[in-house]
C-alpha cells in the first residue's frame, strides 16, 4: 500500500479542486459518508445478538479492537459500555476543529441525525476561524435540526452527553497538525479517551502528526480511523500506529490519474504483497541459494541454530553454519539439515582472529553471509567481522554481534558502499550505531542512516522499518508483543539470508522475510497466547505459513 505525504494529499486537494473543477464541499460530502457510515457500523456493534449474551467492551489499549468479556471481568474496568436496548435511538456525539477536517465532521454529523441517531456536534476551537466549507455545512447541519455548539470541558451536560453516546466522532485536527495540542483541544482528547466510548477518527486520530507517527501532547485512540484516498504513515509508525485502531482507506471523488501519478516513497507491506516463485518441477538443492551464517560462542550456542533452522524452513537449498570450535558439539547436535563446522577461537569461547580467512575459504562459494547472532562482544569477533566486511563481495546480513561490532567503526561499513548489507538493529543497537530515535521519528531516522551509509536498515520493533540507499521505506503491518523474546531476531535474520539467497531482488525478499516473520509470530500468538510462545515455534509455524503465498504459475 502506497503512503502518501501531507503535503502530497493537499496538493492532490488543490489539483482535484483548482485543475479539475471539483467542488471541495463535495469532497467534503464523500468524506463524511465514509466517516458516518463507519461510526453507524461501529455504533451498531454496541448491540448486543441476543439477551443475556456477554456486553461488547472497547478497550483503547488493544489495538482499537471491540472485545468481548464476562461480567465480571467487566466489573474491574472503566471502559464498560451499557449496550443500547433493542429499538433504543444510537447516540453520537461528534468533536470538530473548526479547519476542513473538522467540516468533515459536522457533515458526519448531519448525516447521523438524517440516519436517525441522536447527535450533538461540538465545536473544538474558535468560531471565527472556520473554514468556508465548514460553515456551509453547519448550514446544512441546522437546516437538519442540529447544531454546532461550543465545546466547554467545564459543561457537565456535554460530558454526561458524551459517556451516554455509543459513538464517538473525532474530528478536530486533520492531517495537518504540526504543533503541540493544548488548551481546549487537549481536553477534548483526553475526554474522548477517558470515556470508554468507541472512536472514529477522521483522517488520522487528532494528535497524531500524519508523517511521522508522533504523538504532539496527546492523541485520541481510536477504534477506527477513516483516513481519505491514501494512507500516511503516521497510521503505522511511532505512538499513531497504536492509536489508529482498524484502518479504512475511503476515496472521495480524487481522480484516479491524479493518486496514481504520486511518487510514493514509503509503503505499508500486507499480505497481498507477498509472492513467493513456484519452484521447477526439474530443481535440486543448488537451484535454491547456498548460505553461509557466522555465530554462536560458548554462552550463546542457540542463536546461530535458530537462524539457520529459520533459513532451512524459508527454503534455503544448503545452509552453512560456522561456528567457535568450543561450540561445534553444541550447535552440530541441534542441527539436522544446517551444516556446521568448527572455526579458531581463544580460551574465552568466542572466535579468534585466525577464524577470519577460514570464513572466507567457507563463504567463497555462497551466495549470501550472516554475521553476528551470538558471536558476542569480544575483541576477537568484533575484528573478524570488520575484517570480513572489507574482503566479502557478496550480500552481507549482519545482525545481533555483527551490528555491535560497527560500533565506533562505522567506516567499515561505508566501505561496502555498492555492495548489498542488511543491518537488523532495535533501537539500542541502532543507537550505538549513531542512530537517533529519541525524538519520536523512526521513519525518518531509519532512512536517513540507510541514504548516509548505503545499506538497507531493518529498524526492528513495533512496525518494523526497512529502509533503502535510495531513501525508499517499507512499513510492516504483522506482529505482536509475543515476539519479545531472545531468539527472535535470529529468526528473523535467517529468513533474510535464505529468501536472498534463493535469488528473490533485495526488495522483495527483505521486507517479504520482515511481514512473514510478524505473521508466523501472529499465527503462535493465536494459537499458543503471546506468553508461552516462543521463536521455535515460529520457525515451526513457517512451513503451513508459506505455502499460502506461493505463487500461481
Amino acid at each position: 500500500m502506497n503512503l502518501a505525504t501531507a503535503q502530497q494529499m493537499r496538493e492532490l486537494d488543490r489539483r482535484a479542486i483548482q485543475e479539475r473543477g471539483i467542488p471541495s464541499a463535495g469532497l467534503m460530502e464523500r468524506a463524511a459518508a465514509a466517516l458516518a457510515e463507519a461510526a453507524m457500523e461501529l455504533a451498531e456493534e454496541a448491540r448486543p445478538a441476543q439477551a443475556g449474551r456477554n456486553k461488547a467492551f472497547f478497550l483503547p489499549e488493544a489495538r482499537g479492537e471491540v472485545l468481548t468479556i464476562t461480567e465480571e471481568g467487566a466489573r474491574s474496568s472503566a471502559f464498560v459500555k451499557r449496550p443500547p436496548a433493542p429499538g433504543e435511538p444510537l447516540r453520537a456525539a461528534v468533536f470538530s476543529g473548526p479547519g476542513n477536517n473538522g467540516g468533515d465532521g459536522v457533515a458526519c454529523a448531519r448525516l447521523l441525525l438524517e440516519a436517525g441517531y441522536e447527535v450533538r456536534c461540538f465545536l473544538v476551537g474558535s468560531r471565527d476561524k472556520l473554514t468556508p466549507d465548514t460553515r456551509a455545512m453547519e448550514v446544512k447541519l441546522s437546516a437538519a435540526g442540529g447544531k454546532l455548539e461550543p465545546y466547554d470541558p467545564a459543561d457537565t451536560d456535554q460530558t454526561a452527553w458524551v459517556l451516554g453516546a455509543h459513538v464517538l466522532v473525532d474530528a478536530v485536527f486533520g492531517i495537518g497538525l504540526n504543533t503541540q495540542v493544548r488548551g481546549e483541544a487537549l481536553a477534548a482528547i483526553e475526554t474522548m479517551n477517558r470515556s470508554g466510548v468507541p472512536v472514529v477518527s477522521a483522517d488520522i486520530p487528532s494528535g497524531v502528526e500524519a508523517d511521522t507517527g508522533r504523538v504532539l501532547g496527546g492523541a485520541v485512540r481510536a477504534a477506527v480511523t477513516v483516513t481519505f484516498t491514501r494512507a500516511k504513515a503516521g497510521h503505522f509508525v511511532g505512538k499513531g500506529g497504536l492509536c489508529t485502531g482498524r484502518l479504512t482507506v475511503a476515496p472521495i471523488g480524487i481522480p484516479d490519474d491524479l493518486t496514481e501519478g504520486l511518487t510514493c516513497e514509503v509503503r505499508a507491506v500486507y499480505g497481498g504483497d507477498i509472492s513467493l516463485p513456484r519452484r521447477a518441477r526439474d530443481a535440486h538443492k543448488g537451484n535454491f541459494g547456498r548460505v553461509y551464517i557466522l555465530g554462536g560462542c560458548m554462552e550463546y550456542t542457540g542463536a546461530p541454530v535458530l537462524a539457520a533452522r529459520a533459513a532451512v524452513r524459508t527454503g534455503a537449498g544448503l545452509v552453512h553454519v560456522g561456528v567457535p570450535a568450543p561450540a561445534w558439539n553444541v550447535a552440530a547436535a541441534k542441527l539436522d539439515e544446517a551444516m556446521a563446522h568448527p572455526l579458531p577461537a581463544g580460551k574465552d569461547g568466542q572466535l579468534s582472529l585466525e577464524a577470519a580467512q577460514a570464513v572466507l575459504d567457507r563463504a567463497a562459494p555462497c551466495g549470501v553471509c550472516l554475521l553476528g547472532p551470538g558471536l558476542g562482544r569480544g575483541n576477537g569477533p568484533g575484528a573478524v567481522v570488520r575484517h570480513l566486511l572489507r574482503e566479502l563481495r557478496q550480500p552481507v546480513v549482519l545482525d545481533a554481534d555483527g551490528i555491535n561490532a560497527l560500533e565506533g567503526h562505522i567506516d567499515s561499513l561505508d566501505q561496502r558502499k555498492g555492495l548489498f548489507t542488511v543491518l537488523t538493529p532495535h533501537d539500542g543497537e541502532f543507537a550505538r550505531l549513531g542512530g537517533d530515535v529519541s525524538g519520536g521519528d523512526r521513519l525518518h531516522a531509519a532512512r536517513t542512516f540507510a541514504v548516509e551509509h548505503g545499506c538497507c536498515l531493518v529498524l526492528k520493533g513495533r512496525c518494523t522499518i526497512t529502509a533503502f540507499p535510495d531513501g525508499s521505506a517499507f512499513l510492516n503491518t504483522t506482529g505482536n508483543p509475543g515476539m519479545a523474546k531472545g531468539g527472535s531476531g535470529d529468526v528473523l535474520a535467517g529468513m533474510i539470508l535464505s529468501l536472498l539467497g534463493q535469488g528473490l531482488p533485495a526488495r522483495q525478499a527483505v521486507p517479504a522475510a520482515v511481514w512473514l516473520h510478524g505473521a508466523a509470530g501472529d499465527r503462535c500468538a493465536a494459537e499458543l497466547g503471546e506468553y508461552g510462545m516462543t521463536p521455535s515455534d515460529m520457525v515451526e509455524a513457517l512451513p503451513r505459513l508459506l505455502r499460502e503465498f506461493i505463487a500461481a504459475s
